[in-house]
């Protein structure tokens, strides 16, 4: 299947200008502005960002994705899976976001748990023994929705993808397991956030060898180690902790991105990957476009000599 380098494309998102699911001062970025740092920082895909951020005329959206050659990869989209009442708002959500991302020559729809007030209380701290976490009815319950919204999603000729999220119902990887188990009769596959995957309690690679059939799409985060341990014992809620610096530029923290690029690499995994870096707007050292392009330096050349080590020496005449 050729070169890992060459099996892979690198994608950047809004959320690393600090553009967040509700509207606030970030969103006064002109989305042009974005598209062209995303650009300029060496990327050339996109994802469409919180539903109503970039304009939801395809057309005018089309345009300007179409002068920087740009590809719309998805959409994020979070949504209350836990809540029984909420199927009808999940639906209308779904098609809403599905008729624009179809239109755009989107192949995918990134799902995930919304966040709820309890759960941003104990990010990366979720007792182990489940008691804030799912009963078995409910998952059931979940599985069923999600089926739901893989239907939906397909009438847009959608593949959907679910993302674990820190602050969701869906974050340890005990939580991931009871997930997928409730979706065993779907071809749902999984988003890989490696950032969401360490503050979870998680290991990247470990859980990409777990999911390997099922990993479809991944985004590449990377977590400060000493703000993640300064979280758990402040018992920062999850904004607090992304206001604190946890998710740093890539290859700044503690996530082993050479093992994980390994991993992929030996199980042929190719297509997109996401590079983000949650911040909050207006408190950034670094300035975005800076920070991406950092990012995916260091992500190439990872690559680059991942494939230079593996390359047989050359035999002596």
């Amino acid at each position: 299947m050729g070169l890992f380098s060459e099996r892979i494309r690198f994608a950047s998102a809004p959320v690393s200008w600090g553009v967040q699911d509700d509207p606030g001062p970030a969103w006064e970025q002109p989305y042009e502005c974005i598209l062209d740092e995303i650009l300029s920082a060496g990327y050339t895909g996109t994802e469409l960002g919180p539903y109503g951020y970039f304009p939801t005329d395809p057309k005018v959206l089309g345009e300007s994705l179409k002068r920087r050659q740009m590809s719309m990869l998805s959409s994020f989209v979070p949504v209350p899976i836990a809540d029984p009442l909420a199927k009808g708002k999940v639906i209308d959500q779904i098609r809403k976001v599905g008729a624009l991302l179809s239109a755009l020559g989107a192949k995918l729809l990134v799902l995930s748990d919304a966040q709820t007030p309890k759960r941003q209380q104990l990010a990366g701290r979720v007792p182990v023994d489940g008691r804030d976490s799912l009963n078995s009815e409910q998952w059931k319950r979940v599985g069923v929705l999600i089926g739901e919204v893989e239907r939906v999603a397909a009438e847009f000729g959608l593949s959907l993808v679910f993302h674990p999220h820190v602050a969701t119902y869906v974050e340890t990887p005990t939580e991931v397991e009871h997930l997928f188990d409730s979706l065993a009769s779907t071809h749902v596959g999984l988003c890989l956030d490696t950032g969401h995957c360490v503050y979870g309690g998680g290991d990247p690679a470990e859980e990409a060898n777990k999911y390997r059939s099922l990993l479809r799409y991944v985004h590449i985060k990377d977590i400060d180690a000493r703000v993640l341990g300064e979280a758990r014992r402040k018992k920062l809620h999850f904004e607090q902790a992304v206001g604190a610096g946890i998710f740093s530029p890539i290859g700044g923290g503690c996530i082993d991105f050479g093992g994980f690029f390994r991993f992929l690499a030996g199980s042929q995994y190719s297509g997109w990957m996401v590079v983000e870096q949650d911040v909050i707007y207006g408190k950034t050292v670094v300035p975005p476009v800076e920070s991406m392009r950092a990012s995916l330096s260091y992500l190439k050349n990872l690559a680059s000599n991942l494939e230079s080590t593996n390359r047989p020496a050359a035999k002596q005449a």
